[in-house]
C-alpha cells in the first residue's frame, strides 16, 4: 500500500511545537516502511489545484494526515481534511467537522455542557458572562493547542482575566477565554478507533514532582517544548490508575466513550481531564489527531498497551480504510 504522509508546511525558523510535526512525519514514514508499505512525505499547502496535482502524481492509497496548522495557525487545521475529502481521498484521523467542533474550545465546551457531560465553568469575551471576581481562572487560547501562552501567570483571579486575555491576544493572536481553574489532578487519555468502537488506551496522569507551592500545576508551554527546563523535567507522565483506583479509571473511561460518541469521533483522539479533590472528573479539551511523535503521550499510552510504534501507525492507517 502506498501512503502519503502529509504534514504542515513548516518553515526552518518555526517554533518547536511546529517542528515537532516534521519529527512525527519522519517517524510515521519510517514506521510505515518497516511494515512493508511505500511511504513518501509532502508538505500541505492550501491550494486545491496544486494538491490535486500532487495527489494525481503520487496516487496514494491513503493519506496520513499530520497537518496541525495552516498559515501558521491551528485554527485552520480543518482545511487539510476538508480539501482531501473534497477530492475524494482516503485519509487518516478526524474530518474537517471534527476539527471545527473541537478546535474551538468554547464551542466544544458548550456542546459538552448541553449533553450533560462535565466540564469546568468558563467565561468568554466580549460579555464575560458569569465571570466570578474571586474565583481562580486559567486564561487560555480558544482556538490553538500546544499550550500556547500557558505560563506561570496564566492562572488569575476573575477580575484580572479580561486583561490577561487581551494581553494574550496581542502577543499570540486569536481568541482567548477564561476557564475555571481546577486545583486537582490532570489526566490525558488516548483513544484509538477499532472495528468494534474506540479503544481507550492506558490512562496517563500528569504529575508535578517537587513543584513549588506558588507555581500553578499545569502542563504549560515550557513543560511541553523547553527540553531540559524545570517544567519539562518535573512534569512526569505516570500510568497505573486502572489498578490503583479502578473506580476513578472507570469514570474516566466512561466519559471518554461518551465524548467519542457525542462528537462522533474517528481515528485517534486525546481527551484531557482535571479531577477535583472530591474525585469528580471534568473534561478540559478534545484533541483529534493529537501529537504522534514517538515521545508523545499517544505513543507512550500505546507502548503501555503493548503496541509498538509501528503497530500503532498501522492501526491508524487501517482505521481510515473503507
Amino acid at each position: 500500500m502506498k501512503v502519503l504522509v502529509l504534514h504542515s508546511d513548516v518553515p526552518p525558523d518555526a517554533p518547536p511545537e511546529d517542528q515537532d510535526t516534521l519529527i512525527a512525519a519522519e517517524a510515521v514514514e519510517a514506521a510505515l516502511q518497516s511494515r512493508g508499505h511505500e511511504a513518501v512525505q509532502a508538505p500541505f499547502r492550501p491550494d486545491a489545484k496544486a494538491l490535486g496535482k500532487m495527489l494525481g502524481r503520487e496516487r496514494p492509497d491513503v493519506v496520513f494526515n499530520l497537518v496541525e496548522s495552516v498559515f501558521g495557525a491551528g485554527i485552520y487545521s480543518s482545511l487539510a481534511p476538508a480539501m482531501l475529502a473534497r477530492l475524494g481521498v482516503c485519509f487518516t484521523g478526524g474530518t474537517a467537522a471534527h476539527f471545527c467542533a473541537t478546535t474551538d474550545k468554547v464551542f466544544a465546551k458548550t456542546i459538552l455542557r448541553a449533553a450533560g457531560l462535565p466540564t469546568p465553568d468558563w467565561s468568554a469575551p466580549p460579555a464575560w458572562a458569569a465571570l466570578a471576581e474571586d474565583r481562580a481562572y486559567i486564561v487560555k487560547s480558544a482556538d490553538e493547542d500546544s499550550s500556547i501562552g500557558l505560563d506561570d501567570k496564566c492562572v488569575v483571579k476573575g477580575t484580572e482575566a479580561p486583561a490577561r486575555a487581551e494581553d494574550s491576544m496581542k502577543r499570540f493572536g486569536g481568541r482567548w477565554f477564561a476557564e475555571s481553574f481546577v486545583e486537582g489532578r490532570e489526566f490525558n487519555i488516548s483513544l484509538l478507533q477499532e472495528k468494534d468502537g474506540p479503544r481507550v488506551l492506558p490512562i496517563a496522569e500528569m504529575t508535578f514532582e517537587d513543584w513549588p507551592a506558588d507555581k500553578p500545576r499545569i502542563v504549560g508551554y515550557r513543560a511541553k517544548w523547553a527540553e531540559g527546563s524545570f517544567d519539562s523535567v518535573k512534569t512526569v507522565r505516570r500510568f497505573g490508575v486502572e489498578s490503583e483506583e479502578p473506580r476513578l479509571a472507570a469514570a474516566l473511561t466512561d466519559l471518554c466513550r461518551k465524548t467519542w460518541a457525542l462528537f462522533d469521533l474517528v481515528g485517534y483522539v486525546r481527551i484531557d481531564f482535571r479531577v477535583t479533590d472530591a474525585g469528580e472528573p471534568l473534561i478540559l479539551e478534545i484533541n483529534p489527531n493529537p501529537g504522534i511523535a514517538p515521545d508523545a503521550g499517544l505513543a507512550a499510552a500505546a507502548e503501555r498497551a503493548s503496541l509498538s510504534y509501528a503497530e500503532l501507525i498501522e492501526k491508524i492507517v487501517q482505521a481510515a480504510l473503507p
